[in-house]
């Protein structure tokens, strides 16, 4: 786990310091629909190469249509809709497709800087809900988790603020994200009580490459791009120490955009932490994983 945190803490770090300013015209307008399109996250699909200690799987996807709610493309203020959805297919008899997690959420951006500006703060707010479709009981009569078919449901809000400025030195555009995540311990299944963290923060560090002014009617995929994220955990949870470095999840995320493939990336992660995957989140993942995303599912 210390190696994780070492790299993690470095690429964040290095990241951070090489920030830069200029005012030219070849520095892209990074407007709230490109911040909310990073911040909602990526729509992706793994290979049957996972490293690690996850279940074999055939593939891990993950499906995120943001439709967008606004007056204009410049607008200040704009709602996303997500009806995100996790699904796994196991690599056993009839390849079975377990307990997808459904996500859907609304998301409200407010963008506090002027548009016209490179380096720009915006506010966020989200509800959203998380469950596995499944009506059966929690637990086995063995005690264990029911994961094949055990009841997993979960509401929460989300608020926070996105820093954005432009790294000259990558020529990429670099996005903070910090927030609190709230479970209503009354939204939340009673039986998760002591082993589900309630309370979040979460905080996120994104480098795209973003074409220039000069280069957007060409439309180059970015070449290199890095997302970190570390959530902290907070709560009772499965009796931790208030300050265990067990309540805190990494995930560290290099995408590669190859300009022959227009709308496809490739990409490798490191994950450690808490299972994101809705009734699995009682087990620690430490994996290495590949596969191709998209960032295009915007409507």
């Amino acid at each position: 786990m210390k190696k994780y945190i070492v790299i993690f803490i470095f690429v964040l770090i290095y990241s951070i310091s090489c920030t830069g300013q200029e005012n030219n015209n070849t520095i892209p307008k990074i407007g709230l629909t490109t911040i909310a399109q990073v911040n909602q996250g990526t729509s992706y699909i793994t290979a049957p190469t996972d490293i690690g200690n996850i279940e074999p799987l055939w593939f891990e996807g993950n499906l995120i249509p943001n439709f967008y709610i606004r007056v204009s493309k410049d607008s200040r203020l704009m709602g996303v809709l997500t009806p995100q959805i996790i699904i796994r297919m196991y690599q056993e008899e009839s390849y079975p497709v377990r307990t997808p997690s459904y996500m859907p959420q609304i998301t409200v951006y407010y963008l506090l800087s002027s548009k016209t500006e490179v380096n720009s703060l915006s506010l966020f707010g989200r509800f959203a809900h998380h469950s596995n479709g499944q009506d059966g009981d929690f637990y086995l009569d063995n005690g264990d988790i029911n994961l094949i078919s055990g009841n997993f449901t979960t509401n929460y809000y989300e608020f926070g603020f996105i820093k954005t400025n432009y790294n000259t030195r990558f020529s990429a555009a670099q996005f903070l994200r910090t927030s609190v995540e709230l479970h209503p311990q009354n939204s939340t299944m009673e039986e998760m009580d002591g082993m589900y963290s309630l309370y979040r923060w979460n905080n996120i560090f994104s480098i795209f490459k973003l074409p220039t002014n000069s280069n957007q009617n060409k439309k180059k995929n970015a070449s290199i791009s890095l997302k970190g994220q570390a959530p902290w955990m907070f709560g009772d949870l499965n009796n931790l120490d208030g300050f265990s470095l067990d309540r805190l999840n990494l995930s560290l995320t290099f995408y590669y955009h190859p300009k022959f493939l227009e709308d496809i990336g490739l990409f490798a992660q490191l994950y450690h932490g808490m299972d994101y995957y809705n009734i699995y989140f009682n087990h620690k993942l430490d994996i290495i994983r590949f596969g191709i995303m998209t960032e295009k599912l915007r409507f």
